[in-house]
């Protein structure tokens, strides 16, 4: 295959966006052909020298990108994707694929059929750390107890892209999409069964929409996890990154040390050390074996994780990788965060059939 530049085509300026489109920027791989944003939105230097354009197929048919990096809001995921694809992009999105399991099926049966490549926005499976936990996690066999959570008390600019994202989309979708895919890829049982609570804890939101929520699945093989995440001005700072993996011989833990927040982009993926406990006991209910402690020094900010990601897209385009599993995955573990947002809902479990 050509190593020419891959011209891509960015849609959508917030964090995410601006953080791919310097991921592009700084990869000779990649050559930025347009960035869309409906609205005004301050570029870093890096990026000044871009002019941005407001109506995605009008620039879609002009620039005629080799990629499109979807960055947008959720609920314009899946029509922006078919979109591009049909005018003979692959496509990177953002997560989570869509806003309903349909509209992810589409997707993935549009890159099936037209034979584009599609890679969604998982950065965890970028990240040394969490690749860690979860090697470190299927040693000790399940089955499982996950016990997840990111919560964060925002404020101003963020609160405001907060309330935005709830017009379509809950926090326990919108992020748990993230500690699905972990969870899943830890055990290899399927998820059979999905609970869910919520409450509304602002009158700045739809009338049907929750900014705090809480899902419980049931795995095949016994496994069960939970995961909570609330959204807000109101949200306490305590425990909010709580990242635990337990089974009958251990656990893994994420350790964070020192002050953090809740609102530093950062502390969503990092880790201090990761925390291997051994449940081995002697005749006396004495633990045998001392914890392992992995030092995570070095790891990679923010920025580097989506220098990471978008890495591995010029990878799958230039190396033509089978992305099916890649694709799966995204479509199942929306599908159960759906499900916990349906059981909030109607206050009923609801089965699983992935």
């Amino acid at each position: 295959m050509s190593d020419k530049p891959i011209r891509v085509l960015v849609v959508g300026l917030g964090n995410m966006g601006k953080s791919h489109a310097l991921a592009y920027e700084a990869n000779p791989g990649f050559e930025i052909v347009g960035l869309i944003n409906r609205s005004p939105v301050e570029l870093p230097e890096e990026l000044a020298h871009h002019t941005i354009q407001h109506d995605f197929a009008q620039a879609l048919v002009e620039t005629k990108p080799d990629l499109v990096s979807i960055c947008t809001y959720s609920d314009s995921h899946a029509e922006y994707a078919v979109m591009a694809m049909e005018a003979g992009a692959d496509i990177f999105v953002e997560k989570p694929l869509a806003t309903t399991v349909e509209d992810a099926q589409s997707v993935v049966e549009t890159a099936r059929k037209l034979g584009r490549k599609l890679v969604v926005g998982y950065i965890l499976r970028h990240h040394p750390s969490w690749t860690t936990l979860i090697e470190q996690s299927r040693k000790l066999g399940g089955p499982y107890v996950f016990r997840m959570n990111l919560n964060q008390q925002s404020s101003g600019a963020t609160w405001q892209t907060h309330k935005q994202l709830m017009q379509t989309t809950s926090p326990i979708v919108d992020c748990g999409v993230h500690y699905i895919d972990v969870m899943c890829q830890i055990t290899d049982a399927k998820p059979v069964e999905v609970r869910g609570m919520g409450v509304r804890l602002s009158d700045e939101l739809p009338d049907d929409m929750y900014n705090y929520g809480h899902l419980q699945v049931l795995f095949e093989d016994g496994s069960v996890g939970w995961y909570e995440a609330g959204w807000g001005p109101m949200m306490s700072e305590t425990a909010f990154f709580v990242k635990d993996v337990v089974s009958k011989n251990g656990s893994v833990s994420i350790v964070m040390e020192g002050e953090a927040r809740s609102d530093d982009i950062d502390m969503h993926t990092k880790t201090s050390t990761i925390r291997v406990h051994y449940g081995d006991t002697n005749a006396n209910g004495e633990f045998t074996r001392q914890d392992d402690v992995l030092s995570m020094e070095g790891e990679p900010g923010h920025q580097a994780l989506c220098d990471r990601e978008q890495a591995f897209v010029l990878k799958a385009i230039r190396e033509d990788l089978d992305l099916e599993d890649h694709m799966n995955a995204a479509v199942n573990s929306l599908a159960v965060v759906l499900a916990a947002d349906q059981a909030v809902r109607t206050g009923k479990a609801q089965k699983l059939d992935l």
